[in-house]
């Protein structure tokens, strides 16, 4: 080899060398790791429509092109369902005592901690960062210097934004506290068999599953299916009775109904800040949707919108081809409409979500005469400009009622 070319090919090697040491620096760091998880998930489809139109995503939470939108492309989230509990309990406690903390930036501290990896949790670190905020501190002052926790704050307000806040509820008479019962005419409360409205903050999202039906479930995101094409499972599958009465997990807009040749009869609802499109299928044979339904229709969270079943594996319209009658429950979070029905989906394992969300289960009741079931007490969302249409069985009014 001529001697003038050897530093030349050493100068070449070290570039190389220290360009995959750079490679291999960075998919350590969180951002890393998005990318990964990002080319990952491009290689599949979306929901229970996986292998349809998918193609590899270059990642990350902008993109290179600085003339381009910057919007968040993948989100990780693994957020166990009693780190969940723990910040939601810091946040309702301290509503009206002061300084009033915020679940979300509690748990986008951690997230920023961890790099996003919650087996790393331990409760000391909640418990440290909750005190310092009782002190007086500034989460924007205590985060300061965490260069990703503006993308966790993002990532998890587009995850929970909608979950916690005001909202009016019905309660049963017996339960209802002196200030929110009838006065007689000296202003004294008056005991009623009848349903009462109070103003409550805390959890207004509900399980996808309604109170008293049985539903075993287990963390199958990511798994392999092989119906129609290689492809991996982005959902939660909830298994139940057929009939079962499945409820809107969060106010918002029904954005599709219809057949889908993996999904069955499925339904796509919006929430109304647009962020999250909850996806419900394999709804019954014959019978999916609850009938007050449309697209476009607005729902509110705790609503009776379909029915389980088992309907799906079909190009053959109101088909049965699953054995075991369950609820696949799927969350896609869009920060851009661009992400929307494309191969730049966003779906996230939300199985400790929906472990969380059993503690606020909606209970309904049976019209026997259409076999359709209602909710039992009626929810105010102020999310909803103007409100929405109560969800009451026919001739019932405001009357109590034995829930299903």
């Amino acid at each position: 080899m001529d001697s003038g070319k050897k530093p030349q090919l050493i100068h070449l090697v070290i570039a190389l060398e220290s360009a995959l040491l750079l490679a291999f620096l960075l998919m350590l760091t969180p951002i890393g790791g998005r990318l990964a998880l990002s080319e990952r998930a491009g290689m599949v489809g979306s929901g229970e429509q996986e292998g349809v139109g998918q193609t590899e995503d270059d990642g990350g939470s902008v993109q290179d092109d600085p003339e381009e939108k910057t919007f968040i492309r993948w989100v990780d989230f693994d957020i166990p369902a009693e780190v969940l509990k723990k910040a939601f309990r810091c946040d309702v406690d301290t509503y009206l005592t002061g300084p009033h903390l915020n679940w979300i930036e509690l748990l986008a501290y951690l997230g920023a901690r961890y790099g996003g990896d919650f087996s790393r949790y331990r409760e000391a670190d909640l418990d440290a960062v909750t005190q310092r905020l009782l002190a007086g501190e500034q989460m924007a002052d205590i985060a300061a210097g965490m260069e990703y926790y503006p993308y966790y704050l993002e990532a998890y307000t587009a995850v929970l934004g909608g979950m916690v806040g005001e909202y009016q509820i019905e309660i049963p008479g017996s339960r209802a506290p002196d200030f929110a019962l009838p006065k007689d005419e000296k202003g004294n409360p008056v005991p009623t068999d009848e349903n009462v409205w109070v103003t409550k903050y805390g959890l207004k999202a509900f399980s996808p599953v309604a109170k008293n039906f049985p539903y075993t479930d287990a963390d199958d995101f990511g798994d392999s299916r092989d119906y129609g094409a290689n492809r991996v499972h982005l959902g939660h599958d909830l298994m139940g009775q057929a009939g079962t009465p499945v409820i809107a997990v969060e106010s918002g807009r029904v954005e599709t109904m219809g057949w889908d040749r993996y999904g069955g009869w499925r339904l796509g609802i919006r929430s109304l800040d647009g962020r999250r499109y909850y996806d419900y299928a394999h709804l019954r044979k014959d019978y999916p949707y609850h009938r007050s339904l449309k697209e476009g229709s607005i729902v509110q969270a705790g609503d009776v919108i379909g029915y389980l079943g088992r309907t799906g594996y079909s190009d053959t319209v109101n088909t049965n081809n699953l054995e075991e009658p369950h609820l696949h429950f799927g969350i896609r979070l869009i920060f851009d409409e661009s992400q929307k029905d494309s191969g730049h989906e966003i779906w996230i394992d939300c199985c400790e979500l929906v472990r969380f969300l059993s503690i606020n289960r909606a209970e309904t009741v049976k019209e026997e005469a259409t076999k359709e079931y209602y909710r039992v007490y009626q929810m105010k969302d102020p999310a909803i400009p103007g409100g929405a249409a109560e969800q009451r069985m026919p001739g019932r009014g405001d009357a109590m009622y034995t829930p299903a």
